[in-house]
């Protein structure tokens, strides 16, 4: 049994980018979908899709890479907010992720959205992970 869901699949996906897996399977939750739907429409992964194995949703992630030597479109992948620490961020004080070339994923009132979808809205929230 897993206690940190998003570590959990922040590091199968960081594991698998490192040995150049094409698809990786994470245990489906409701946070884990989110964060699978932002990744998809910034850009970092190909495509997702969740399906159920005896009754255990799963969500199958199909990795991104570039070039003949297939290097992975996520550089980084680091959790920032952790079950023992957890770090939040007043709409004034988000975070940039390299000048805004990387995203923070951040969790809010209204839902789990990027550090520049939560400054447009002046929202802040619990700040979960950098990927760049």
């Amino acid at each position: 049994m897993v206690t940190d869901t998003i570590s959990d699949m922040l590091t199968r996906i960081r594991n698998a980018t490192m040995v150049k897996h094409q698809i990786v399977e994470i245990p489906a939750t409701k946070m884990s979908l989110a964060i699978a739907t932002i990744l998809k429409n910034e850009g970092y992964i190909d495509d997702y899709e969740t399906y159920d194995a005896n009754n255990v949703k799963c969500l199958l992630i199909s990795l991104k890479y570039t070039g003949k030597s297939r290097q992975s479109v996520i550089c980084k992948i680091e959790r920032i907010s952790k079950p023992g620490l957890r770090v939040y961020a007043n709409s004034k004080k988000l975070p940039l992720v390299l000048d805004n070339l990387g995203i923070a994923i951040i969790s809010t009132s209204k839902g789990v959205m990027t550090n520049l979808k939560a400054k447009e809205l002046g929202i802040g929230g619990e700040v979960l992970c950098y990927i760049w």
